[in-house]
This record gives structure tokens, C-alpha cells and sequence, in this order.
């Protein structure tokens, strides 16, 4: 049984077709989730300074705050030194 040879090379153009365009599809895969992760990895890291920079100030607030209670009570224990044996 013979074919049209419409059909025939309308068949060879959507065949020709899907495997020139497939390379792209591919490489359109991989950059997607790609630069989904490079994205993500960029806001972690901004996330993760912005948390250390939080930690680093609150460390050196603790720090202020344990030499100034440490200076308050080496002043009183003076002043009571004083008082007493003045």
C-alpha cells in the first residue's frame, strides 16, 4: 500500500524538528534548577551573615555588660572596705 509523500515528509519535518530542539530542552533543564540552587546559595549566605553579624553584636553586648557588673561590684566591695575601716 503505497504512502503520500505529504505524509512522509510532514512525519520527517516533526522528527527533524524534535531532535534539533532537544539539546536546547536539555540544556533549559539543567539551567533552571541550576541557577535555582546558585540563587538559593546566595540568599543563605546573605541569611547566614546577616545571623553572625546579629551574634557577633550581641556577644560584644554580653561582654560590655559582664565588665560593667564586674566593675560595679569591685567598686562596692571598695566602698565597703572604706566604710569599714574607715
Amino acid at each position: 500500500m503505497p504512502v503520500n509523500e505529504q505524509v512522509t515528509d510532514s512525519i520527517t519535518q516533526v522528527n527533524t524538528m524534535s531532535l534539533g530542539s532537544a539539546p536546547a530542552v536539555a540544556l533549559g533543564s539543567l539551567f533552571l534548577p541550576t541557577s535555582q540552587a546558585l540563587g538559593s546559595s546566595a540568599h543563605n549566605a546573605t541569611e547566614i551573615n546577616q545571623q553572625g553579624s546579629i551574634v557577633m553584636q550581641a556577644s560584644t553586648i554580653q561582654g560590655i555588660n559582664s565588665l560593667m557588673a564586674t566593675g560595679s561590684s569591685v567598686l562596692a566591695r571598695s566602698a565597703e572596705e572604706i566604710i569599714e575601716k574607715g
